[in-house]
């Protein structure tokens, strides 16, 4: 499996082998377009916020880097510009631990935390919870809310330091769940069924085009790397394209403050002729962005897939019935 050895997904292998599974990464399904850059980092090189993100810009060119493979410069001008800061492994671990204490009633169900910021996984087969099941594990819906590279997620690397994280050793959300899947399936069909599961009742969202492309192909590679783990093999396309589609709902493109397609929304040009055939003209600007009331922006509310249900909804909608993932 050289192609996943980097932690730099190699988009041009993708482009040239993959290219449906590319445009799958790049699709925002709320537009119908691709994401768009968001990001003024790569002004210079001619491509601007509103953008799209083109699958041959970024497969030729191969512009897009994780954090730690940016110049020190670069990472810390996107820090002062978008308050980008990357959370190390050890950190992520410690706060999905405190998730999965409280889901379980006990500590250390995966892992347990060492004094030197790092981990020993657990060896032993998981037990459950009174009243709980292993299915009831995988299909607990989580999310990362501006989450980056999605370190929270699955972790395939540091985000921090770049250093690559054995699969046995991975905490991510998703990792976890997949972790669970193995130990509870004898055979393909059930571990693609299962692990289908965990990947729908995974989500999150972000702000910048060429994080929330990381992030997607981040949790992409990690479904390859635990199914070739398993099986010895990579999935079959078919499966590659149901994967990366799922993908491309539950880690959408987001204004989280807003709700919104980032710099969404508009002001409103209003052309009227009055009664002496001159024109009239009234400008109104977004009402949501003036009152800060999330539930009245006229930019482009996003979109995500209700799995359960089949069904595409508002984000922003699921906030108004108090509810969120």
């Amino acid at each position: 499996m050289g192609f996943m050895d980097s932690i730099d997904i190699n988009e041009k292998y993708l482009l040239d082998n993959y290219p449906k599974i590319l445009d799958l990464l790049l699709i925002d399904n709320t537009t119908k377009k691709n994401i768009i850059w968001a990001t003024d980092s790569y002004k210079r090189k001619g491509y601007r916020f509103r953008d799209n993100i083109s699958p041959f810009i970024i497969g030729e060119k191969n512009i897009i880097k994780p954090r730690s493979q940016k110049s020190k410069t670069e990472q810390t001008k996107r820090s002062k510009d978008s308050a980008e800061v990357f959370t190390p492994s050890w950190m992520c671990n410690k706060q999905n631990n405190l998730i999965d204490n409280a889901w379980f009633g006990k500590e250390n169900v995966f892992n347990k935390e060492l004094d030197n910021n790092t981990w020993e996984a657990t060896e032993s087969k998981i037990e459950y919870p009174e009243g709980k099941t292993w299915v009831d594990y995988v299909k607990d819906i989580r999310m990362e809310i501006t989450c980056g590279e999605a370190p929270y997620i699955v972790s395939r690397y540091d985000t921090v330091t770049g250093n690559k994280i054995e699969l046995k050793d991975r905490i991510g959300l998703l990792d976890r769940k997949l972790r669970v899947v193995n130990d509870n399936t004898n055979n393909k069909e059930d571990w693609v069924k299962y692990s289908i599961e965990a990947l729908k009742a995974t989500y999150g969202y972000e702000w910048q085009g060429d994080n929330l492309l990381l992030a997607r192909e981040n949790v992409l590679f990690s479904y390859f790397e635990y199914y070739y783990a398993r099986f010895d093999e990579l999935p079959s396309e078919e499966l590659m394209i149901e994967v990366a589609t799922i993908i491309s709902w539950n880690l959408w493109q987001m204004d989280g403050i807003k709700c919104v397609i980032p710099e969404s929304c508009q002001v409103e040009r209003i052309v009227q002729i009055n009664l002496f055939g001159e024109e009239d003209v009234q400008e109104n600007g977004c009402i949501g962005c003036a009152k800060g009331d999330v539930y009245h922006h006229n930019g482009i509310y996003a979109k995500i897939m209700d799995w359960e249900k089949n069904k595409k909804v508002r984000y922003v909608d699921l906030l108004a019935r108090g509810y969120t993932l």
